[in-house]
């Protein structure tokens, strides 16, 4: 019976793995791989590109602050699955290649999908998955598995680019190029519609005895009360996470010019800046079972601290313009060192709930209030990269946006330490 409820467990993360990467694996993870290839496929500049983020990011503002508690009212495989296949068919919608105009709505309805519908419900779900326990495991599996399904996903793009390229990459003409990455858009839209089907028949068994505790305690109250928020509002820690992720979302949408710079500074084509990207991903497993297994042993606070500590020494040293195409061991140790800081920083931030003694029945509202801010990158994040590389294309501009990562990087420093502090207060008082 240990052995049966055991590998339902281990099931069950796999498909919070799965699922939890597949829903944005269109709207980011193939422009994180194929950047430039993007760029050209729709005919865009990266201003205009940053403008589709925007976007997104405004939709997603207020899906924060309504998805929260709508987590806090319905099961997740629900509300997941219903996701997953709204975003897929969006890709579909992708690979026609729509207009500016319409890659902005695209973008907005990917906002509605991957946060009013499933953000808050993911984090939920892997918090009753974690336990009182568990937490750093739990969220280390969550964003290392989801590192790990994002890097396989790339690699297969990767693939599919190259099988539907039949000459030289440097020989093909736009429209060939076009042609590949349609191709590419169509498969991962099947591919997230088969997890959304897998996560609706098989999710539901996340531990039911659970989610009846969590009904009993919040499921008569109403979707959206200012009761659920001014509970959250209380608790300090949520004031400093909303300064911690910021900074740390910040220093993970960075990651979206590894390709580029690769590209642009060291002289790559594109299948092997394409490469480039594809490779980080696979440290995300590594970097999230690791920092997660270690969290539990110490307190998550304290590796976020560390994180935020590596992401200010490379993003300086990116910023300096030192890297050059003929210092590649530099390029590649720098940007494994920012991979390591920005995703031990990702894998553990909503880890810290627990740490931070949230009570669990409010995960959802306490995220989504929390996520109101500390994902507000996705509105302007995206515009201030393409500033700054429209402006100044090539080496300069990537190293303007890198001192902007080292400016948030030391607030998200700062506020890290304090939240360290903070919760160990917290801890000694517990045990007083």
């Amino acid at each position: 019976m240990s052995q049966q409820k055991s590998t339902s467990s281990v099931f069950t993360i796999i498909l919070l793995i799965l699922a939890g990467e597949a829903v944005f694996i269109l709207p980011f993870v193939l422009v994180r791989i194929f950047r430039t290839t993007f760029l050209e496929s729709f005919a865009i500049t990266q201003t205009e590109l940053g403008s589709c983020f925007s976007v997104y990011g405004l939709v997603a503002l207020f899906s924060y602050l309504f998805g929260g508690p709508l987590a806090d009212k319905f099961r997740p495989h629900v509300l997941m699955s219903i996701a997953l296949m709204l975003t897929a068919v969006g890709g579909f919608y992708l690979a026609s290649y729509p207009s500016l105009a319409k890659l902005h709505l695209l973008y907005g309805f990917w906002g509605f999908t991957t946060i009013f519908l499933f953000w808050a419900a993911m984090i939920k779900a892997t918090r009753i998955w974690g336990g009182e326990s568990k937490q750093g495991i739990a969220f280390g599996f969550l964003d290392g598995g989801r590192g790990l399904v994002a890097a396989l996903f790339g690699s297969v793009g990767v693939f599919i680019f190259s099988a539907f390229i039949t000459k030289d990459i440097e020989l093909t003409s736009i429209l060939e190029r076009k042609e590949a990455f349609k191709e590419v858009i169509t498969y991962t839209s099947i591919a997230v519609s088969i997890v959304a089907i897998l996560v609706f028949f098989f999710l539901r068994k996340l531990d039911a005895s659970e989610e009846k505790n969590l009904k009993t305690k919040i499921g008569k109250s109403k979707l959206l009360t200012l009761e659920n928020f001014k509970m959250v509002m209380q608790f300090k820690a949520v004031w400093l996470l909303m300064v911690i992720i910021l900074c740390a979302y910040f220093g993970y949408k960075m990651t979206d010019l590894f390709s580029q710079y690769a590209e642009d500074v060291m002289n790559y084509n594109k299948i092997e800046a394409a490469k480039v990207g594809t490779s980080l991903l696979y440290m995300r497993p590594i970097i999230g079972v690791v920092i997660g297994l270690m969290a539990d042993r110490t307190r998550a606070s304290l590796w976020i601290v560390i994180g935020f500590l590596l992401m200010v020494i490379t993003s300086s040293i990116f910023a300096s313009g030192i890297i050059n195409d003929s210092s590649t061991l530099l390029f590649i140790t720098s940007i494994g060192t920012m991979a390591l800081g920005v995703y031990s920083a990702r894998v553990l931030y909503f880890a810290t709930l627990e740490e931070a003694k949230i009570p669990l029945a409010a995960t959802g509202t306490a995220v989504g209030f929390i996520s109101i801010i500390g994902y507000t990158p996705d509105i302007f994040a995206g515009p201030l990269m393409g500033y700054f590389l429209d402006a100044n294309p090539g080496a300069v501009g990537l190293e303007n946006v890198f001192g902007v990562m080292t400016l948030f990087s030391v607030i998200g420093l700062i506020a890290s330490f304090w939240f360290y502090r903070h919760s160990k207060s917290i801890l000694l008082k517990t045990k007083i």
